[in-house]
């Protein structure tokens, strides 16, 4: 009889999810999980959609209470209980009840810390205004909540994925939103020209973006707290939401001598162990190798927290023939308005940042066939190593089949793939699902046209200035959406005007989509010109009035 004693604090994603795992193992292993708030499994994901109104619902939102965890699973559930010590040699945790401050301790075999992470408060004057919210659990979603009948303006400080979230359910309720991010653009997580069509749509829903400026502090008001800008500017509300990141809740692991990393998480091997012995970490307390670019990176994400939690039961039963973590590739999306985004692997970013060769390429194309009635155009960039060829990143925007293409392009990062599996890849394809070459065929279409010499790719317009730019779209396309200081000859007539362009200066084309530049490219170098394309087209880089 296993009569293992399994203690695991803290619940959400990878805290209920090692203790559902550990209950498959064993029938007769005490499992006790420990949770300081007063609900143990919930969908937090799920929270702007509920203050929005999307979901309806609240209850749908808990996923598993306490009494129902008992009875499916036969967990020991300890709410409103915190733990405030552990003491890896006696194999104990000192905990208190939230409820009446009585203390007490509990044994364990083996211990999983799954404490999460807490919204950062940076410690800035007047950041203590009750009127200024995070949002974490479903405590924090009913204050917010509670607050819009008196609210018409709101701050959201971060640009991040919730803080996107959240200015899109809060423009659904009729607020006027502000939203205010330290970085010249929203969603960091992406490189700069990705989001670009999503600042316009978030500025064509009426959310006001403050990009490139911080916040040095609040006041009060009569109406609720100015945000003081660090450029001098000030944006009263009525309420504000921050959402500029989280912190690991390592403070527990750290007092007990655990080893955490330099941005303070806790750090563990494949297997989710820590430094202590039979203690495990899960979550986004914990940091995970990076497959990518080398070390370890904190991922505050639900998916990696859930196999993190299976990966350390199935340790605690199996040992090492347990599947070991692999680490996080931080595959994300969101949606804003109509729009969605996301990423999967190293952005351009992080792998300048890291000092990583790569090559990029920036593509559009179909969500589904475009003769099929509501095909949208998808943005695809693909980065990759110049040595092998394998897939680094991707990141993606568009209306509809954003996360089809993500989901491909992150299983073809962590199976090794290459631009040149790409080419020939076999996806599923009807008409109202796909297109016979799929925008994921072209982008291994363009990389390997790049690595074989056949396309000389230009990244951005600004590289093109003063230069002679060749816009091959038709005339009304080419006014409808101009590409500044280009000359307009459209492909059919490219061959017979071929005299009007200088041969002895590079030549940059550009079209639509970045598909007929390409052909023209490839005309003009077939004629002796030095002929490079313009990748994404105008769609992806003439400027607009809402940039």
């Amino acid at each position: 009889m296993d009569s293992k004693h399994i203690v695991i604090i803290g619940g959400v994603a990878g805290g209920a999810s090692a203790a559902a795992r550990a209950r498959r193992h064993s029938e007769t292993a005490r499992i006790t999980v420990i949770e300081r708030g007063p609900d143990v499994s919930f969908a937090n994901c799920g929270l702007p959609y509920h203050i929005g109104g999307e979901i309806s619902d609240r209850d749908e939102l808990a996923l598993q209470t306490p009494d129902s965890l008992r009875q499916l699973l036969n967990l020991e559930v300890l709410t409103l209980t915190e733990a405030t010590a552990i003491d890896p040699n006696a194999r104990s945790v000192t905990l208190r009840s939230l409820s009446d401050g009585t203390e007490s301790s509990i044994g364990y075999d083996q211990l999983i810390l799954s404490p999460g992470a807490s919204p950062l408060r940076p410690p800035i004057p007047g950041i203590d205004n009750e009127r200024i919210l995070t949002l974490r659990n479903l405590e924090d979603m009913d204050r917010i909540m509670s607050a819009m009948p008196e609210t018409r303006k709101v701050g959201i400080v971060g640009g991040g994925f919730i803080g996107l979230e959240m200015a899109e359910q809060l423009a659904h309720l009729g607020k006027e939103v502000v939203l205010v991010e330290l970085q010249p653009q929203v969603l960091p997580q992406l490189d700069a020209e990705m989001v670009r069509p999503l600042q316009r749509e978030l500025r064509h829903h009426g959310v006001e973006l403050i990009l490139g400026d911080g916040i040095n502090g609040f006041a009060r008001s009569d109406s609720g707290v100015v945000a003081q800008l660090g450029s001098g500017r000030s944006v009263e509300c009525d309420l504000v939401i921050l959402s500029i990141g989280v912190r690991p809740e390592s403070d527990l692991a750290r007092a007990a001598g655990i080893e955490l990393g330099p941005r303070g998480h806790i750090t563990v091997d494949s297997f989710q162990r820590t430094s202590a012995p039979d203690v495990y970490a899960v979550g986004d307390v914990c940091e995970s190798p990076d497959p990518l670019v080398g070390g370890h990176v904190g991922i505050a994400l639900g998916g990696p927290a859930n196999r993190q939690g299976r990966t350390a039961a199935d340790h605690i039963f199996l040992g090492d023939r347990a599947l070991p973590y692999p680490g996080s590739i931080g595959t994300s999306i969101v949606r804003v308005f109509g729009l969605e985004a996301g990423v999967t692997g190293a952005s351009e970013k992080r792998l300048s940042a890291a000092g990583i060769r790569y090559k990029a390429v920036t593509v559009n194309g179909p969500s589904h066939a475009s003769y099929f009635p509501g095909a949208e155009t998808i943005t695809l960039k693909l980065l990759w190593s110049p040595e092998d060829g394998r897939i680094l990143g991707g990141e993606a925007v568009g209306r509809d089949g954003v996360d089809k293409r993500l989901d491909v392009l992150a299983t073809a990062i962590r199976g090794r793939l290459t631009i040149d599996d790409l080419v020939h890849l076999e996806l599923a394809y009807a008409p109202p699902f796909g297109s016979a070459k799929d925008v994921i065929n072209t982008a291994g279409f363009a990389a390997t046209n790049i690595r074989d010499g056949f396309l000389v790719p230009v990244q951005t317009l600004e590289e093109a200035k003063g230069h002679v730019i060749v816009d091959v779209r038709p005339a009304a396309a080419a006014a409808a959406l101009p590409v500044p200081d280009s000359v307009n000859i459209p492909l059919p007539s490219l061959r017979s005007r071929l005299g009007e362009i200088d041969k002895s200066k590079p030549v940059y084309t550009v079209c639509q989509m970045g598909k007929t530049s390409y052909f023209a490219a490839r005309i003009l170098a077939n004629h002796g010109y030095d002929a490079r394309s313009i990748l994404g087209g105008a769609h992806h880089q003439a400027p607009r009035p809402n940039d």
